[in-house]
C-alpha cells in the first residue's frame, strides 16, 4: 500500500504568531512534526506543503521534501488534496497539521490501522479519552461513535447529553485525518454544509454529504498548541516527550 502523508504549513496564526517556527527546546515546532513523521515506516512519502519560503527552507534545511502550493488555498484539506493530485500512486493520503510537534508513530500506525487491516474507509481519524474539564471546553472537539467505530457526530458542546449518570463513548477528537486519495479528491469539492458552518467542523461535511469517517482510539496524549501559554507549556512537555 502507497501511503503519503502531507504536512500542511502556514505562516499565518492569529493567536501565535509565526507559529511553526517557533522553537521547542531549539528546533522549530514544524521541524519536531516533519522529522516525527519521517520516523512512521508505513509511510511511502512525507511532504511539507506550504507557501512560505521560511517555512519550506527549515524542511529542506534537514533534507526533507517539500511542494510549495498557492498562497490562495483556504484550508488545509485542500492544501493536501493540492498535493494528492500529484501523487497518483498513492491509495491512502494523511493530513498531518504541521502544528503536531508531539505526533508520535504509534499514533500514526493506530490512524492508519482500518487501512493495514484492508478495511479501506473513505476517510479515518484519530481520538483519545475525554476529561471531565474538556466536556464543556468549546475548544476540545468531542466526537461520539456508533458501535462500529464510526462518526456519528462532532462537537464543541457537550455532546451527549448524560440524563442519568452512567459511561457513554465520547471522546476528544483529534484533528488528525487519513483519506482513500479518490474521496480525499472528491471531499474537498463537496460544497459546505450547514452543520459544518454552525460548528465550525470541516469534518462534518463528510457525515453530511453521507459517508462515513472511521475513528480510533488512542491512549497517547498530544499537546495542542494554540496560544502563548500552552506554547509555553510546550517547552515542559517536550522534555517528556524526548525522554
Amino acid at each position: 500500500m502507497n501511503i503519503l502523508c502531507v504536512i500542511p504549513s502556514r505562516i499565518g496564526s492569529t493567536r501565535l504568531a509565526r507559529k511553526p517556527l517557533l522553537p521547542i527546546l531549539g528546533k522549530a515546532m514544524v521541524q519536531w512534526t516533519y522529522e516525527n513523521a519521517a520516523q512512521c515506516k508505513l509511510f511511502t512519502d512525507v511532504v511539507l506543503a506550504t507557501d512560505n519560503e521560511e517555512i519550506a527552507d527549515c524542511i529542506r534545511a534537514i533534507g526533507g521534501k517539500v511542494l510549495m502550493t498557492p498562497a490562495d488555498i483556504q484550508t488545509g484539506s485542500d492544501r493536501v488534496a493540492y498535493v494528492a493530485e500529484q501523487f497518483p500512486n498513492a491509495d491512502v493520503v494523511v493530513n498531518l497539521q504541521g502544528d503536531e510537534p508531539f505526533i508520535r508513530v504509534e499514533m500514526l500506525e493506530q490512524l492508519l490501522a482500518p487501512y493495514t487491516r484492508g478495511e479501506n474507509p473513505d476517510m479515518a481519524t484519530l481520538a483519545n479519552p475525554l476529561s471531565e474539564e474538556e466536556y464543556t471546553d468549546p475548544g476540545a472537539v468531542k466526537v461520539i461513535t456508533d458501535l462500529k467505530g464510526n462518526a456519528i457526530y462532532f462537537s464543541r458542546s457537550p455532546i451527549p447529553y448524560f440524563r442519568q449518570a452512567m459511561e457513554a463513548p465520547v471522546f476528544h477528537h483529534m484533528g488528525l485525518y487519513a483519506f482513500r486519495r479518490d474521496f480525499l479528491l472528491k471531499y474537498t469539492k463537496l460544497p459546505q454544509t450547514m452543520l459544518e458552518k454552525v460548528e465550525s467542523l470541516e469534518q462534518l461535511r463528510a457525515i453530511e454529504h453521507g459517508y462515513r469517517i472511521r475513528v480510533s482510539v488512542t491512549q497517547y496524549q498530544t499537546l495542542e498548541i494554540n496560544t502563548p501559554e500552552e506554547y509555553e507549556r510546550a517547552q515542559t512537555f517536550a522534555r517528556t516527550f524526548s525522554s
